[in-house]
């Protein structure tokens, strides 16, 4: 299993030896064996970039997730939600290969709106990448309240076994 954590964002110091460690026991409670996994902490104006170029959205936003188990997409482009969908395999049996790419910028200002820490929505950026790249999906409301609750499950056990306000 190798996760990596590329900090590149400035907004908040992280303990990315500890983020590493949460992000790989949340591996290990989803089953999963083989991940080759990147998290990259950006601030605003990258992400904004990101979510223009990749997804065509205006603005920033929280997280981008980027599977990869069919290859890199050209620039610009993206691989079919179908596609993902249609391959979805248990979580044991699956090797996760993405990268996910989340705004500390954002995580300050929705933990902010919602009267939470802000690592933990670093934290639960993470889970919703890792959905994402399980086949997941969050663009209609069932399955996006079906999304949020396992992140809410699975918020909570990791903030059970480490001290998110240490991150």
């Amino acid at each position: 299993m190798s996760v990596t954590i590329a900090n590149r964002q400035r907004v908040r110091k992280i303990n990315l030896r500890l983020l590493k460690k949460i992000a790989a026991a949340l591996l290990e409670d989803l089953e999963i064996a083989k991940a080759e996994l990147e998290i990259d902490l950006v601030e605003g104006p990258e992400m904004t970039r990101l979510n223009e170029i990749f997804l065509k959205h205006k603005g920033s936003t929280d997280v981008i997730t980027f599977d990869y188990r069919f290859g890199v997409p050209p620039s610009g482009g993206k691989f079919s939600k179908k596609s993902a969908r249609t391959n979805r395999l248990k979580p044991e049996l699956q090797t996760l290969h993405g990268e996910i790419f989340i705004c500390v910028d954002e995580a300050v200002l929705q933990a902010q709106k919602f009267g939470v820490s802000w690592q933990s929505e670093v934290v639960r950026y993470i889970i919703h990448g890792i959905l994402h790249l399980l086949g997941h999906d969050d663009l209609c409301a069932g399955a996006r309240r079906k999304m949020k609750r396992e992140e809410n499950r699975l918020l909570r056990k990791l903030s059970q076994r480490f001290a998110l306000s240490k991150l």
